[in-house]
């Protein structure tokens, strides 16, 4: 069954040649007959000296990022990784459509992140190695949350293995520089969780048995720390709490140095480079044989995780939508009693509520029609006269007269007239 490519990631602090191993190590595999996959991840690099698949500054504009946003160099980087890192499952799909095999493939889909292989190649040509070369600010990818995302991914879909490239002639220059490259190799280690191989490079300039036997030999790296103090108490100084820093820290990294595969690398001439893939294989089994199983442990963890949340957004969604639907219930039922007619308890809201009636037009008065005629004065004056004959009266008195007449009142309005003549007719009855 074919196995997928292993990815080297290549760290190390600046001047430490990153760029120029990858190069060489690049040529190495071309010249093999396996040429890699290369990544280049460094924005604010004017040129490489190899061609990269994909290219993060074939995304992102570093120069534009540092002027749109106000940032300096190191700001410039880190946000243009940041936005690199939205991208990265397009660049995971390119990856698996590229180096992955067939029946190894997702149903990731790549999207619009510059790749420059046209084309999957074919099954026997499949790449073995895929290179990764990032900004000489080491703590820029290393310690952002931008690196963290495209590490733990590249790592969820290929073994990945970091390559910690070392400056070989100043690190062996002063016990000093040594620890403090070692302290950064175990800080880089337990971060990232991941296989790693020491890369002392430049070993055409100095060679790198000083650091292996320091590594190695607890006794020599006491010598050599010992002969610096005796220097630095004859130029008439002292190596003051360095010395027991760095004296201590060496006993406690003993442990840590049998847990590294070391090498010893020149990209200029490419010595070592065969010893450094037999180091990257040997790693990308211990990744499948003990890191694999713990980063699943970690996914089904965070997929737990996430389904937990899930459940627990879905009851409190259904504990809202109860609370909505019974307040939606009570109000839309005292809505309807509001609209219902309410019935009249007592015999005053009777009268208040055919009160209402009459002057909502309710109730008609038979009488209005006669208002509204143009002889209305006449008619109620042969209504008033007949009502006084039937009920055996005689003339009409003066009082009365006068009401006949409209035309000779000077006080009373027709609306009193009207309710004076219902008063005299219902008398009369």
């Amino acid at each position: 069954m074919a196995s997928p490519p292993v990815a080297v990631v290549c760290i190390g602090m600046a001047g430490s040649g990153k760029t120029t191993f990858v190069q060489r190590i690049n040529a190495h595999l071309h010249t093999a007959g396996t040429p890699p996959y290369v990544l280049n991840l460094d924005p604010a690099v004017t040129r490489v000296p190899f061609d990269a698949n994909i290219d993060i500054r074939d995304s992102v504009n570093y120069k534009e990022v540092m002027k749109q946003y106000k940032l300096g160099p190191n700001g410039g980087i880190l946000t243009s990784l940041n936005l690199f890192a939205t991208k990265i499952d397009q660049v995971l799909g390119i990856l698996e459509k590229r180096c992955l095999p067939p029946e190894l493939q997702s149903t990731t889909t790549a999207g619009d992140v510059s790749a420059k292989t046209p084309a999957p190649p074919a099954p026997g040509k499949l790449p073995q190695h895929i290179l990764l070369d990032t900004p000489g600010q080491i703590e820029v990818f290393v310690w952002s949350a931008s690196g963290s995302i495209l590490l733990s991914s590249l790592a969820s879909s290929f073994p990945t293995v970091l390559a910690y490239i070392i400056d070989t002639p100043r690190t062996v220059s002063s016990t000093n520089t040594f620890m403090s490259n070692m302290l950064y190799a175990l800080s880089i280690l337990y971060k990232t969780k991941l296989p790693m191989i020491l890369v002392f490079n430049k070993t055409d300039v100095k060679s790198e048995d000083q650091a292996v036997e320091w590594m190695r030999d607890f006794e020599s790296f006491q010598s050599a720390l010992r002969k610096e103090e005796e220097e630095a108490e004859m130029r008439g100084g002292s190596g003051g709490y360095m010395h027991g820093l760095v004296n201590s820290m060496s006993l406690v990294l003993e442990e840590f140095y049998n847990q590294l595969s070391v090498v010893g690398v020149s990209s200029m001439t490419g010595a070592g480079v065969d010893n450094f893939f037999e180091a990257v294989q040997a790693k990308k089994e211990e990744f499948q044989k003990e890191y694999a199983p713990e980063l699943q442990r970690r996914r089904e963890e965070l997929t737990q995780e996430r389904a937990g949340h899930r459940e627990r957004e879905v009851e409190r969604l259904m504990g809202d939508m109860n609370v909505d639907v019974s307040e939606a219930n009570r109000q839309s039922r005292s809505m309807a009693g509001k609209r219902k007619k309410e019935e009249p308890e007592t015999v005053s809201d009777a009268e208040a509520m055919s009160d209402e009636d009459e002057e909502s037009g309710g109730l008609v008065d038979p009488d209005d029609d006669d208002d509204e005629d143009g002889g209305e004065d006449g008619g109620l004056t042969k209504r008033y006269q007949q009502a006084l004959r039937d009920g055996g009266a005689g003339a009409p008195s003066a009082e009365d007269a006068s009401f006949a007449k409209p035309e000779a009142k000077t006080t009373m309005t027709k609306q009193q007239e009207m309710q004076i003549l219902k008063l005299r007719v219902l008398v009369t009855k």
